[in-house]
């Protein structure tokens, strides 16, 4: 089976940073042509300069569907074809119940689970038969910490979703997973933590989240990036559904 992405194109959106930056350049470096979608122009721009000439910047927000439907009509005119979407773009906020806003669920539930229908369902006429999409979920949609329960309820949602649009695209020759990172060693996971927790306990906190796991460390962002470009290859044609935890083996013991 082959894994490389060698002439598909990508879709993939929050990929300005974090993990959705090594999910694209995880997809260039094999091959495929990607399309950052993300909401500051600035940092798409910057993006797209470092991963090169595979790469096409799109300023778009995911919860907002005219926004999406326009972004699938670029694809296809710039492309012609699209083979693969991963709807990375998410937010996490923190609350404890008693303290939850509207604002705050409307934001995370905007974001997380509007954001993710807004980018599939416009990208359905657009993907080629044989074409995947990918939804970064979380493991909190499994065991939410405390104080992130909307967090881990759209998470959840996500993962209930696509347990049912598996079979509403039945025949389609789309195939559609969820890929759970657990803690990653992103710069927005340091600086959310660090103001939560000032730095030194942020560190504390980060070495305590390794202690836990069965491999005794946190994840990169370019391992996260490898598994979603497996999920997304000819090698996965028969994965299909599932939700694929890549979290060092922490959810074996949930």
């Amino acid at each position: 089976m082959n894994m490389s992405l060698e002439g598909k194109v990508a879709v993939v959106t929050g990929a300005a940073g974090g993990i959705g930056f090594a999910i694209a350049e995880e997809f260039v470096r094999q091959g495929a042509s990607v399309v950052v979608a993300d909401l500051q122009k600035e940092q798409v721009e910057k993006a797209v300069a470092t991963l090169g000439s595979k790469s096409f910047g799109i300023v778009a927000d995911v919860s907002k569907l005219s926004d999406m439907e326009a972004l699938y009509r670029e694809v296809k005119s710039r492309y012609g074809r699209l083979d693969a979407v991963v709807a990375n773009a998410g937010i996490g906020d923190h609350a404890a119940l008693g303290s939850i806003t509207e604002k705050q669920f409307d934001r995370t539930f905007g974001v997380n689970v509007k954001g993710v229908l807004f980018t599939v369902q416009p990208a359905l006429p657009v993907l080629q038969k044989g074409g995947a999409v990918v939804i970064i979920g979380s493991t909190a949609s499994e065991c939410p910490p405390p104080g992130m329960s909307l967090y881990g309820a759209a998470k959840g949602a996500v993962r209930n979703l696509v347990r049912s649009w598996v079979f509403d695209i039945k025949g389609s020759g789309i195939r559609m997973n969820v890929l759970s990172p657990g803690t990653v060693d992103t710069q927005s996971l340091r600086t959310a933590m660090t103001n939560a927790l000032g730095a030194e306990r942020a560190t504390v906190a980060v070495d305590a989240i390794s202690a836990r796991s069965p491999s005794q460390r946190i994840g990169a962002p370019r391992e996260i990036g490898a598994v979603a470009a497996f999920l997304c290859s000819d090698a996965a044609s028969y994965v299909n559904g599932v939700e694929l935890f890549a979290d060092g083996g922490l959810m074996a013991a949930v």
